[in-house]
């Protein structure tokens, strides 16, 4: 991420559950990394062009990207030409998820 122009502060928490919660992160798309950016939620190895598109389009009823589990491939779980495909998806408030971005 520092490498795509994001300024990072890393907080180390034992257990990360209970913050994920109050940002709405929904179960199925938790991931091991949890970010806050001009009050939008990120989750999981989003790729940094979508989460630029996403902050530059300001979008007022979602709050946020995530990706689930670690897919091959995605950013920092690069391993050699192997690939998975897999969806970027924005989630609300009430925890309705629409595909923001699609990863082939």
């Amino acid at each position: 991420m520092k490498d795509n122009g994001f300024e990072l502060e890393s907080v180390y928490q034992e257990n990360l559950t209970p913050t994920k919660i109050k940002l709405g992160v929904l179960p199925e798309y938790a991931s091991c990394h949890t970010a806050q950016i001009e009050g939008y939620t990120f989750e999981g190895h989003i790729p940094a062009a979508d989460i630029k598109r996403f902050l530059a389009s300001k979008p007022t009823r979602m709050k946020g990207l995530a990706v689930g589990g670690m897919p091959m491939g995605s950013p920092g779980m690069e391993y050699g030409d192997k690939k998975d495909s897999y969806n970027v998806v924005a989630f609300d408030d009430k925890g309705r998820t629409m595909v923001w971005a699609s990863h082939n």
